[in-house]
C-alpha cells in the first residue's frame, strides 16, 4: 500500500490526503504534514522539518523526542517553574522568545541518586512506566510531588541491563540527566 501511494503522489499526477498516527508513514509518504491535537492544528510544514524540530509536546512524542517548553535565556530556556534547561540555541531566537528544548530519549541518563558532574540538566522524576522499545527499554516519567510539571511524559531509553542494575519499577523516584550538548533549543512557533 505504501509503495502504491508513494508512486501515485510522487509522479505529480495525484494528490492525496492521508490520515495516520504513524511518523514512519508521514515521513515516507508525505511532503507536508499537518499535526492535529485535540481537534486543533498544532504544527504544519515540510514533513522532515516538523518531525526533526517539533514545537509541541504532542508532535515531539510522535517523532520520538522529548520536549520542554520555556522562554529563551542565554544558551538555554527557563521553564515556568524557574528551572534553567541548558542547550545549544541557534541564532533564530533571542532572549525572551518562547522556545522549546528538544532531545532524544537516548540522550537521557538515569540515576537512583542525584548525580553530580558535568551534565547541566538534572531533574527529579517519578517513574511512571517501563516500556519495551525495540532493543531498549523506555522509562517514562511523571512529576514527583512538588516537582516540576514539565517532566510529565519525558522518556529515557536505557538497556535492559541498566534497568536490572537500577532495580526500579513504576513509582520509584529517579533523576534524569541530559548533557547540554544533546539539547537543541529552537522557537516554539514557526
Amino acid at each position: 500500500m505504501r509503495s502504491l501511494l508513494r508512486r501515485m503522489i510522487r509522479d505529480g499526477k495525484q494528490t492525496a490526503v492521508l490520515v495516520t498516527h504513524s511518523a514512519l508513514d508521514a515521513l515516507v509518504l508525505a511532503d507536508r504534514v499537518v499535526v492535529l491535537a485535540a481537534g486543533r492544528v498544532v504544527e504544519r510544514g515540510p514533513t522532515r522539518d516538523v518531525l526533526a524540530r517539533p514545537r509541541s509536546a504532542f508532535t515531539a512524542r510522535i517523532a520520538g523526542l522529548d520536549l520542554v517548553p520555556g522562554v529563551r535565556e542565554g544558551d538555554g530556556l527557563r521553564t515556568v517553574d524557574g528551572t534553567l534547561v541548558s542547550g545549544l540555541a541557534g541564532g533564530e531566537s533571542a532572549a525572551g522568545d518562547s522556545v522549546v528544548a528538544v532531545f532524544p530519549p537516548s540522550a537521557v541518563s538515569v540515576f537512583t541518586d542525584e548525580p553530580h558532574g558535568s551534565p547541566r540538566n538534572v531533574v527529579p522524576v517519578r517513574l511512571a512506566a517501563v516500556e519495551p522499545h525495540g532493543d531498549v527499554v523506555r522509562l517514562r516519567a511523571v512529576p514527583r510531588p512538588g516537582g516540576p510539571d514539565w517532566v510529565e511524559g519525558l522518556a529515557a531509553d536505557v538497556t535492559p541491563a541498566a534497568v536490572a542494575d537500577l532495580a526500579v519499577e513504576p513509582g520509584a523516584d529517579l533523576w534524569f540527566s541530559v548533557k547540554a550538548t544533546e539539547v537543541e533549543i529552537h522557537l516554539a512557533t514557526s
